[in-house]
C-alpha cells in the first residue's frame, strides 16, 4: 500500500486523502459528500478512502489522531488538512483554491 500510496499522491493533479474508520458516525456522514465533490469536479480530483484500522502505518505517518481526517495533496506536497465533516461546497472551495 505504501509505495501505491506515494504515487497516487505524487500526482499532478490534486488528491484528496479521506482518512476514515467504518465504525465512525461522523465519517459515515462524510462518505456521501465525498461522492457529490467527485460527482461535481470528475476527474479534477483523485478522491481516495484509506481505512485507519487497516492502515495504522500510513494513519501515524501522517499524525492522523481523529477520523474523518482529509488530506489534499499536489506533487506530493500536503497543500491541507481537515479533521471533522465538512459540506460539499466547502470542499470543492479548498480544493479550487489549491488547483
Amino acid at each position: 500500500m505504501k509505495s501505491n500510496f506515494d504515487t497516487i499522491i505524487n500526482s499532478d493533479q490534486p488528491v484528496l486523502i479521506d482518512f476514515f474508520a467504518h465504525w465512525c458516525g461522523p465519517c459515515k456522514m462524510l462518505t456521501p459528500i465525498l461522492k457529490e465533490v467527485k460527482d461535481e469536479l470528475g476527474t479534477a480530483i483523485k478522491i481516495i478512502k484509506i481505512d485507519v484500522d487497516k492502515n495504522q502505518n500510513l494513519a501515524t505517518k501522517y499524525q492522523v489522531r481523529g477520523v474523518p481526517t482529509m488530506l489534499l495533496f499536489k506533487n506530493g506536497q500536503q497543500l491541507w488538512r481537515q479533521s471533522g465533516v465538512l459540506q460539499k461546497n466547502d470542499i470543492i472551495a479548498v480544493i479550487r483554491s489549491h488547483s
